[in-house]
């Protein structure tokens, strides 16, 4: 039986990753992460998703000291959202070593349950500028987590290789494209569905999503080539 860890927000990313590890998988655990994030709405969000899909493995764990050691807007109220970037070259919405610790504490969950995959949708190609969704962090990170386990451990990544019209894309092949426009929470505001509209997570959803309303035909060859050339 093959067994996945899908770490899981309720936003649209990992839940096209939870949908597409439904399908891929024998049994899918869903790890969601109370890190003191300023939407905790969607803890709720997965909570509902997880039971939407039937995901009887949902475990949350609290990982708020987050919070304290990585100021950040989406870990403090009282630091605006903002597009502008900051003297480092990052976005006020990073939060340093937010990746670092789920994907290692999905390893750990991942031995226990044994599980030989984690799966999460960090995206180098339609990102904000995260240094830890970067490709080369996954693999270097991947390699030390199996060293460190003795154990091997698959993190994969769907939406590596994707831009934000082809998520839409791919939810659309599982026929689940309402579902990630209405009932999933990507805005870094709190807003359901098509949140807020002005924050830089909403911005980059909303173009991708109008981009594949209009090309949906040459987007699900592109996703189709993509998916293609990764398997082979």
């Amino acid at each position: 039986m093959t067994s996945a860890v899908v770490v899981f927000s309720g936003g649209q990313d990992s839940t096209t990753c939870l949908i597409q590890a439904i399908e891929k998988y024998d049994e899918v655990h869903a790890l969601t992460f109370n890190y003191g994030q300023r939407h905790k709405y969607e803890i709720e969000v997965a909570k509902k998703l997880c039971e939407k899909f039937n995901i009887n493995n949902h475990k949350i764990i609290d990982v708020s000291v987050l919070n304290e050691l990585s100021p950040s807007s989406l870990t403090r109220n009282n630091i605006p959202v903002s597009s502008t970037l900051q003297n480092n070259g990052l976005p006020n919405t990073f939060v340093p070593g937010r990746n670092i610790v789920f994907l290692t504490l999905a390893s750990i969950y991942a031995y226990q349950v044994n599980a030989d995959v984690i799966v999460t949708g960090v995206c180098e190609t339609d990102f904000s500028g995260y240094p830890d969704c970067r490709d080369e962090f996954i693999k270097s990170l991947n390699q030390s987590l199996s060293l460190g386990l003795e154990r091997i451990i698959h993190i994969e990544t769907p939406l590596m290789w994707l831009n934000k019209s082809e998520t839409w894309a791919l939810a659309d092949k599982y026929g689940k494209m309402d579902t990630i426009k209405y009932e999933t929470l990507t805005c870094y505001n709190g807003i359901i569905g098509d949140g807020c509209g002005e924050c830089p997570s909403c911005i980059l959803r909303s173009r991708g999503y109008n981009e594949y309303i209009e090309n949906k035909e040459k987007i699900q060859k592109d996703l189709t080539r993509k998916i293609y050339l990764k398997k082979n």
